[in-house]
């Protein structure tokens, strides 16, 4: 069962909040970060991506871009720009995109409960990207990004995130520089506490949607924090990690896209044929052609879109084979243009719906030679591959909005 659990959460003065709050470190590249920081130096990517504070060139991973993490983490707590809540509470987190709204509990959850599967991953991690992040939480002492976590919907937390939202005001109203419209509130009445806390008590599974690295980087964190700890006792702060939760059916996953740089040994002739084994292929007059349903899988080739259906032989029940990214990954990147690996091989690019797919014909006029729109996957789909405690293809679902860093701190001790 689910052990989830309120904290007193560092967060920044509400009205510093639109300047410090900021996307996750890991939507930028060390130059974006840099000219975000130098426009906005309250951004909390100043502490997320602290090699910022350096000349450009410096090591980001050196030993002293992490100690200024810390020392500006601390500056901001001493100087008042976050302040921290006097008891432990949940935190009810909105966030409206595009028109659509995502409510999410913002909490603890429990190392424990990652390492015994009942909080559940569907993706690999590369050792590279967590080492980073852990010397980052080691260093700040803290959690900066919470974790996007999702569970199948439960009436008990509903009515009680409903009865905060309706009967309270947000702590927080701002809208962030994705121009996603974000609400906070707190949850500070023990009796609402307590129920949260025990209507998870009652879920068996919770599923990492989108932050696989964060979370294994703070649980190795925790991890050796309690192996180094004289008198361990499972429930210290370091057991437990940030994370916001949000219920399946206000979740929404997009597409996540391919682009190719080369058809291998193929022409584009050949290549169609080859695409015939296990789809059928349809030129669409009106484009770009965007799949409205599983199992078609839209693609650009020389400038003209084209509609692949799979063919029955290819389509599975199995709960990873019968993705369409697997099918496309198997049938056609692996089988056909021998990327064996897309997470390492340079012939592939993914491209996040969010940029629609006006992206993908930018990017083949530049430096690509076809493209794939995908049908996104969906959440019951995820989750079923989650409880098989199989893996999805690298990047095989995109998630918007992206929860903010900097707007909920935790600290280790």
């Amino acid at each position: 069962m689910a052990k989830i659990r309120p904290f007193m959460a560092y967060r920044p003065k509400p009205e510093l909040v639109e300047q410090c709050a900021d996307l996750p470190y890991d939507v930028f590249d060390s130059a974006e970060a840099r000219k975000r920081v130098e426009e906005n130096p309250m951004s909390f990517l100043a502490i997320d991506r602290p090699e910022t504070a350096f000349e450009e060139g410096h090591d980001m991973y050196a030993p002293e871009v992490y100690e200024k993490a810390r020392e500006i983490l601390d500056q901001r707590i001493e100087d008042g720009t976050y302040v921290c809540d006097s008891v432990p509470c949940y935190y009810i987190y909105q966030q409206t995109m595009n028109g659509r709204t995502q409510t999410g509990i913002a909490a603890c959850a429990s190392v424990d409960d990652y390492m015994n599967s009942v909080i559940k991953k569907h993706e690999n991690t590369l050792a590279r990207k967590e080492e980073d992040r852990i010397r980052h939480v080691d260093a700040c002492d803290a959690h900066t990004g919470p974790i996007f976590l999702g569970y199948r919907s439960n009436n008990k937390i509903s009515k009680i995130v409903d009865k905060v939202r309706y009967g309270s005001f947000p702590v927080y109203e701002f809208r962030s520089a994705d121009g996603t419209d974000n609400k906070v509130w707190v949850c500070a009445d023990q009796g609402d506490v307590d129920e949260i806390s025990r209507a998870f008590s009652e879920i068996d599974s919770i599923y990492i949607a989108d932050g696989h690295h964060r979370c294994a980087s703070a649980v190795k964190v925790g991890l050796a924090r309690r192996a180094q700890d004289p008198e361990p006792t499972g429930e210290k702060e370091y057991d437990y990690f940030l994370a916001v939760l949000f219920p399946e059916d206000e979740l929404m996953i997009m597409d996540y896209n391919r682009v190719v740089r080369d058809l291998g040994d193929y022409d584009s002739e050949g290549f169609i044929t080859a695409l015939s084994a296990s789809y059928e292929v349809e030129k669409v007059v009106s484009s770009p052609f965007k799949p409205s349903k599983k199992y078609e899988t839209g693609m650009l080739l020389d400038g003209s879109w084209y509609k692949l259906t799979a063919r029955d032989e290819v389509r599975s029940d199995d709960p990873v084979d019968g993705l369409d990214v697997s099918i496309l990954q198997n049938e056609v990147l692996d089988k056909i243009l021998g990327i064996k690996d897309p997470k390492t091989d340079p012939r592939i690019d993914f491209v996040g719906g969010i940029r629609g797919l006006e992206e993908l014909e930018r990017r083949c006029r530049l430096d690509g030679r076809v493209a794939f729109a995908m049908y996104p996957t969906s959440v019951e789909e995820l989750f079923n591959v989650a409880d098989a405690g199989r893996l999805m293809p690298p990047k095989s679902t995109w998630f918007e909005p992206k929860l903010l860093s900097g707007l909920f701190i935790h600290k280790l001790k």
